[in-house]
């Protein structure tokens, strides 16, 4: 396929995705089956096109003055690719298989159209209903957050301690140029391009083999700051396919014991699999509502809760920005109600000297500091651990990411713009 004919595929495919309201992965999907000519790479760069528009539809449908997605798209090259207008012009043409030729007016907006004076929201690409929670967070970066929120993530690696070192997992990986994560001790990143075809990581030897997951690496921070210990007794209360308790199992080094569950058992389906890779040997699997699943027997008995807490989101948007459009307001208050209870359930697990550790994938306020702080207003027989100290885990590192992430008085928040995470809020709080 052309570059053009890619375009005019993308067009479509995000028709079907803004008008049918279909998930962005289904929309691709269909388009690939109907389309079977289409091989991998221009797959892969139809997706790009794809998912670089819906991370930046706000600011380009402002760029071009319409909601389209063909206004979309083109407005998209010109915000997230730096094309031109003539660069552009040669792909929407009108030729074969090519997208309609620009219009005047749509070349006029390529040529002289800016996102000064645009909204926060706008710059931000964030639906215009969050601005006051994005306020909350970000004040008046808001809009600086919200466009890093809106950049192609990397992928990102955890070595697994249990298999061997980063510096092993570097080496048999080589071909794909890892380089090292900057935070994380155990972490590798896989930096892509615009149009790059993620490569095939569940192929290498080294997957296969459990020496390495994909996982972001805030997720392997938020896993690092609990401060999961050898020997210790810890609950995973919301573990769904593992990635965490993967990465506790590994800290732990197979000694204490380690007991997953969640709410739903069908999220556990693929921990079974990554536990037998991981090599992981001190882990229980409790499925709810089974024959010996419950997890009454461990109330009062936990060093840890860990709660990798049901949330909106927001922090993972780089990797499923369809999600940042499809949300409405009342997902929020459905997931604050969750996440309090999910706390408060938590109390019952923790011995005298236990903590919670409380992590998030949102940047917003409702689910972060306000909800930490509505927890000890609940239970002052806990306190926050104050996160000067939790960073100390990481170590060497510990100075420099102190001056990059956002450090309050109820946790750690890691955003794309300051630590180049996806962004995570952590709370480890103590029982006093």
């Amino acid at each position: 396929m052309t570059p053009a004919a890619r375009l005019q595929a993308a067009i479509e495919v995000l028709t079907a995705i803004l008008d049918d309201r279909r998930p962005a992965a289904d929309a691709l999907k269909g388009w690939g089956q109907a389309h079977r000519f289409a091989g991998s790479g221009d797959r892969a760069a139809i997706g790009g096109l794809v998912f670089d528009a819906l991370r930046r539809k706000a600011s380009s449908a402002y760029l071009m003055g319409a909601e389209t997605p063909r206004a979309v798209l083109i407005g998209m090259l010109k915000r997230e690719r730096g094309l031109d207008a003539d660069a552009i012009g040669k792909l929407a043409s009108g030729g074969q298989y090519a997208p309609e030729a620009l219009s005047d007016d749509e070349r006029a907006r390529l040529e002289t159209t800016s996102l000064d004076g645009a909204s926060a929201h706008v710059i931000g690409d964030y639906p215009e209903w969050l601005d006051d929670s994005f306020a909350q967070s970000f004040g008046d970066k808001r809009a600086e957050e919200g466009a890093a929120l809106s950049s192609r993530a990397p992928l990102d690696l955890r070595v697994n301690t249990l298999k061997g070192e980063r510096e092993k997992a570097a080496g048999q990986l080589a071909d794909l140029k890892p380089e090292l994560t900057p935070w994380s001790p155990c972490g590798l990143r896989i930096t892509l391009g615009a149009e790059a075809k993620a490569p095939p990581v569940h192929a290498e030897p080294a997957f296969i083999k459990g020496l390495v997951e994909v996982q972001d690496e805030g997720s392997q921070l938020a896993a690092l700051f609990s401060g999961a210990a050898a020997g210790e007794q810890v609950l995973d209360l919301c573990a769904g396919a593992g990635g965490k308790t993967l990465a506790l199992a590994a800290m732990m080094a197979n000694k204490g014991q380690l007991f997953a569950t969640d709410d739903d058992k069908r999220r556990l389906a693929p921990i079974h699999d990554r536990l037998t890779r991981s090599g992981a040997r001190n882990v229980q699997v409790r499925t709810p509502k089974s024959i010996g699943g419950e997890i009454d027997d461990l109330k009062g008995r936990m060093d840890m809760v860990l709660i990798d807490a049901p949330c909106t989101g927001t922090g993972a948007w780089r990797r499923n920005p369809d999600a940042k459009w499809r949300m409405r307001p009342g997902a929020l208050e459905q997931r604050v109600k969750e996440q309090a209870d999910i706390l408060d359930r938590a109390v019952d697990f923790v011995k005298t000297t236990g903590r919670i550790v409380y992590i998030t994938c949102s940047l917003l306020e409702a689910e972060n500091g306000a909800q930490v702080r509505g927890f000890l207003g609940r239970h002052p027989g806990f306190a926050v651990e104050p996160p000067a100290t939790t960073i100390k885990r990481l170590g060497a590192a510990a100075a420099g990411f102190a001056k990059a992430a956002r450090l309050g008085p109820e946790g750690i928040l890691m955003t794309p713009k300051s630590t180049g995470t996806d962004g995570f809020f952590v709370a480890v709080l103590r029982r006093s």
